[in-house]
């Protein structure tokens, strides 16, 4: 620690406030040891002694890094609430239980690679130069589980629009192959744009100042350009090609799980309005 240490009590004189410098970067690995030894023990040592009396650890270096535990125990609740939300509504929507699983994996892939790109760039410090910043060793606490939720969700808008094109093909007896061909070509020129324009905002996010927002501009722009082409693009239909008729598996024991087929239901909606009445 540092000096000078300041000490500020209310007038009631229920209430203090000592404010101790930590030596260093205030995120640095000194701080971070200086608040250990001072949770636990400095302060069981001094006021902790004290009858009744109620301490707390605030400040920079103790904010972040209770952030950062909190972060860490929610993050496996927030993987499984997503995947498994994710599971079951595939699940249900294309009946299938290949369907979702190949949709994670995919979905974690290009996931995968925005946290890789980002490591890269801002944790080992490469394109400094380009991008216009100067690298502190890491990433910004909050932008991984940020990414993972807006990513999946991104990447899972992608698969269902070329999945629902494919299963309809499928539906109607076209072969798995030739469905998955037609649904990739039919569905193509409408996921590359959507993706070209938010690949578009997410670079302007990449070009501010802030640190933060220049991260999280990056590793979305990253994700979605990978997303759009080598995922949805290659290994997707890939992947169906190699599975063939496997893709639509459904175990017997599963047909008690109620359909969601919007589009279908849709169909038949609009059939029935548009057949027309004979009068005599």
């Amino acid at each position: 620690m540092e000096q000078p240490i300041r000490v500020a009590v209310n007038p009631a004189h229920t209430v203090a406030r000592i404010d101790v410098p930590f030596a260093g970067n205030p995120e640095g690995p000194a701080a971070n040891r200086a608040l250990a030894e001072l949770r636990g023990s400095v302060i069981p040592a001094t006021v902790g002694r004290i009858p009744g009396a109620e301490t707390a650890v605030t400040g920079e270096t103790a904010g972040t890094h209770d952030f950062n535990q909190t972060t860490k125990q929610r993050a496996p609740i927030v993987f499984a609430f997503v995947l498994g939300l994710a599971f079951l509504l595939l699940l249900l929507t294309f009946r299938s239980i290949v369907i979702p699983i190949k949709a994670i994996i995919l979905n974690l892939l290009s996931v995968g690679a925005a946290y890789g790109v980002l490591v890269w760039i801002f944790q080992d410090g490469h394109l400094q130069g380009l991008l216009n910043f100067h690298s502190n060793g890491g990433v910004v606490t909050w932008l991984p589980l940020f990414l993972f939720t807006v990513l999946f969700g991104l990447s899972m808008d992608y698969h269902v629009f070329i999945l629902s094109r494919v299963k309809e093909l499928y539906d109607h007896g076209v072969p798995t192959d030739e469905a998955v061909a037609r649904g990739i070509r039919t569905t193509a020129s409408t996921v590359t744009s959507a993706a070209a324009v938010m690949v578009a905002v997410f670079a302007i996010f990449a070009t501010l100042r802030t640190l933060d927002i220049k991260q999280l501009g990056v590793g979305l722009a990253v994700a979605v350009l990978i997303d759009a082409t080598l995922i949805r693009g290659v290994l997707l239909p890939a992947a169906m090609k190699l599975l063939g008729d496997w893709n639509w598996y459904f175990p017997s024991w599963l047909e008690w799980l109620p359909k969601l087929n919007v589009e279908a239901a849709l169909r038949e909606e609009h059939s029935i309005e548009a057949t027309p009445v004979a009068v005599d």
